[in-house]
């Protein structure tokens, strides 16, 4: 039995035509950004049931994938539910890429996602995710090496350039396209800002213009305004990463929002605690890791956001290491709080 096989999913968008992606045709997705350590299967299932359209798994590394490395070969498990769902890989050498494309495609995902926008030091220093920015024959390389590994569209997520004085993201639009890549998500930071500073949209509707493949944005997006303004800049679709993270609920209330202009009302205590508790069974079940609910710590910050009188809970769910203690005392301040309601 699959997860979440009770819930009744939301079916993507097919109605008139849009953006193609693998067999699917769609009208301004709303992606799920594959975050490492975050975007797990649970996490992917959650959002896909609250709205998102296209899921990506957490970037997987080539080397370990043509090695079998069984935890590598675990990010990457996917499930009918979530479809269309991308595998993200990332690496520095073509040949591994390609080899590693070719076994991610035996798992039957909908497309291969490249990540050339990592900007964590280790990698970059390997020339791998936005490291490649700095080597852009290298990039070209891997890019046809993905290509010529796998019968499923290729994509590419990067970013502007390395920092405000090598912006080459205009060349490197063109050149994913070239090579073969079906689709294109441009983080719109560079490398040098991680995290931090504004993500510039405006190179958004230059990349457009200078490309015919597909182009989805991708950089703080908090809020349905925000998704609305950055398809304003005349991309295909909408990327959203730690917004989700902060707030599940964003793709539906984005949806609603693009659809009648009006907000949808804030999930409901029973809402948010139920979808908390189950989300964290399943990571309990799928995690293979000594303690899922110490990692499952990160979603509480989405789930309680808004909540009245949460800091005692939230004080109370870090100290917890199981799943029945937390559990109940979700339960319990569920309870508490819709008394208190009525």
């Amino acid at each position: 039995m699959s997860l979440f096989s009770s819930i009744a999913f939301p079916k993507t968008w097919i109605i008139i035509p849009g953006m193609k992606l693998a067999n699917y045709e769609l009208i301004q997705p709303l992606f799920l950004a594959p975050m490492e350590d975050i975007t797990d299967l649970p996490f992917r299932l959650v959002c896909k049931r609250l709205g998102c359209d296209v899921t990506v798994t957490e970037f997987t590394a080539a080397e370990a994938l043509i090695r079998n490395i069984p935890r590598a070969v675990k990010k990457i498990t996917i499930c009918e539910e979530e479809r269309p769902v991308g595998i993200q890989l990332f690496g520095s050498r073509p040949d591994a890429l390609k080899e590693a494309a070719a076994f991610a495609q035996t798992l039957a995902p909908d497309f291969i996602d490249i990540n050339c926008g990592c900007w964590v030091k280790n990698h970059v220093a390997r020339t791998e995710g936005a490291g490649l920015l700095k080597d852009l024959p290298l990039f070209e390389k891997l890019v046809k090496a993905t290509v010529s590994g796998t019968k499923l569209p290729v994509t590419v997520k990067t970013r502007l350039g390395w920092d405000q004085n090598s912006i080459v993201i205009m060349d490197v639009a063109k050149m994913v396209e070239q090579a073969g890549a079906k689709m294109l998500t441009v983080h719109c930071r560079t490398r040098s800002q991680a995290h931090r500073g504004l993500a510039d949209w405006s190179w958004l509707e230059r990349i457009k213009k200078a490309i015919s493949i597909p182009l989805i944005g991708n950089g703080d997006i908090n809020s349905p305004q925000d998704v609305k303004a950055m398809l304003e800049t005349g991309c295909d679709g909408v990327m959203i990463g730690r917004g989700a993270v902060a707030n599940p609920w964003i793709f539906q209330q984005a949806k609603h929002y693009l659809t009648t202009g009006q907000f949808l009302p804030e999930p409901s205590v029973e809402e948010k605690i139920k979808l908390c508790i189950e989300h964290l069974a399943h990571s309990c079940r799928e995690k293979s890791c000594r303690n899922p609910v110490m990692t499952f710590r990160k979603h509480y910050v989405g789930y309680l956001k808004g909540l009245p009188g949460i800091s005692k809970l939230r004080h109370d769910l870090m100290t917890m290491e199981t799943f029945e203690a937390v559990r109940d005392r979700l339960h319990q301040f569920m309870i508490e709080k819709t008394k208190t309601m009525h």
